[in-house]
């Protein structure tokens, strides 16, 4: 019988996992059983048991994963104490006379949710709630209304405190501060390109969006500012003081949740009852992320010992090596996997992979961690997924079909490709408030 070598030992355990994971097997399961396999099947029992005692450890015991609670905290509190309420208030008194005026608001309004909460579900879940009755009541297409709120939450991946650069910043060993700035840029022109399509969308189709016949005064619009006020001390003091060098990444999501807390109960809405659950679903959230990271980790390793990365990066060399046909390629794999996979996990199992390629290929690992964060996106939208309208359907009008939903996010997803275009087109608009900062 012929002897297998690492490399295939390596081949074939990536694709044990793609099968497993279309079994729909958990993917933190998967991601521990396969790289234990591969390992043994490679070393032997104490090899592997070895690796199944230690990364583990050495991953979770990293500083800098002590940020994700924090953060998830901060924004599990932010939206349970109605810190973020009054950020559609405000869009829609301001905006609600523009052509789709009310879905322009909730587009800001989502885009300044996504700034606390850093979680594209969170925002469509709030927003859902929120903007979607609203703009139903004033006749807007229910595809419009759901279409508008689930592309919305998918900017709370790009703009700070996004979880998925969190997670990549540490992975890729990339500074999370500068990750933040490359995903401001990009997330404020993935909502201009999200307003060109439903002003676009209203034009061309008149009944779509009425317009808002509610009337605002001046001193009505700045009194509904006010209510933007705490959300907007709280992005300010942390974003602020983080890249103003006041306290690291790590330390930032500490200093949010705090302040989140200390905001809170001034406002005297802080009970006993929102403090238990946000902290309870900060810790949920927390553990399924880690299982799936430190999975990952170990992925990554057994990747390494076998010389898969090695391997693929000479083919894909051997095969082109134009950056541009691996981004193509990147593109539509992705697009794929987010058909099937929520974004974390789509990133996780598939950076081990992705980066070593792309390093040898010249391309920025920055530039690529907020295209990354950006393509992965897009499979919040895309079916037979879409975690973003499965999330939305739970939270509307039952009358509202998941396929509507799905209809209504078309346009978006065609912004969203244009936008990916002209992000590799243009590097320089990911990279250019990262290189001031530097």
């Amino acid at each position: 019988m012929m002897e297998l070598s690492h490399v295939d030992i390596g081949l074939i355990g990536l694709g044990v996992l793609l099968l497993l994971i279309v079994l729909r097997m958990p993917i933190a399961v998967s991601l521990f059983l396969v790289p234990f396999a591969g390992i043994y099947a490679m070393f032997g029992w104490r090899p592997a048991i070895g690796a199944l005692k230690t990364i583990p450890y050495d991953f979770a015991a990293s500083w800098e994963l002590s940020s994700i609670p924090m953060f998830l905290l901060m924004g599990y509190l932010a939206y349970h104490t109605g810190i973020t309420a009054g950020l559609f208030d405000a869009a829609r008194a301001w905006l609600s006379r523009l052509p789709a005026g009310l879905a322009v608001a909730s587009i800001f309004g989502a885009s300044g949710f996504a700034a606390v909460t850093g979680s594209s579900v969170a925002t469509a879940a709030a927003m859902g709630k929120i903007a979607v009755p609203e703009m139903l009541r004033h006749g807007h297409d229910p595809r419009l209304a759901t279409g508008t709120v689930a592309a919305s939450g998918t900017i709370g991946a790009l703009i700070p405190p996004s979880i998925l650069l969190i997670l990549y910043g540490i992975i890729a060993e990339v500074p999370i501060n500068l990750l933040f700035l490359g995903g401001v840029g990009i997330g404020l022109l993935s909502a201009l390109s999200y307003v060109f399509v439903v002003v676009g969308w209203a034009w061309l189709v008149p009944g779509v969006a009425p317009r808002a016949t509610e009337t605002f005064t001046i001193g009505e619009k700045f009194r509904m500012l006010a209510g933007v006020t705490p959300a907007l001390l709280l992005a300010v003091l942390v974003f602020g003081g983080l890249f103003a060098g006041l306290f690291t990444p790590t330390e930032a999501g500490a200093v949010g949740a705090a302040l989140c807390t200390i905001i809170a109960a001034a406002l005297r809405k802080l009970t006993w009852r929102n403090f238990r659950l946000s902290v309870g679903e900060s810790f949920i959230t927390t553990a399924s992320l880690l299982f799936i990271v430190i999975g990952a980790n170990l992925l990554a390793r057994f990747v390494a010992l076998s010389g898969v990365d090695g391997y693929i990066a000479d083919v894909v060399s051997a095969v082109s090596s134009s950056p541009f046909l691996f981004l193509m390629a990147l593109m539509v794999v992705y697009l794929i996997l987010g058909m099937f996979l929520e974004p974390t996990g789509a990133m996780i199992i598939t950076l081990p992979i992705v980066l070593p390629v792309a390093a040898s290929l010249g391309v920025h690992e920055l530039w690529l961690g907020i295209f990354l964060a950006k393509l992965l996106e897009v499979g919040m939208m895309t079916p037979p997924i879409g975690l973003n309208v499965f999330v939305l359907k739970n939270v509307v009008d039952k009358r509202i079909s998941l396929g509507a939903i799905f209809k209504g996010t078309t346009r978006f997803l065609i912004a969203d490709i244009v936008v990916l275009f002209f992000i590799i087109a243009v590097p320089g608009v990911v990279l250019f408030l990262p290189n001031l900062m530097n």
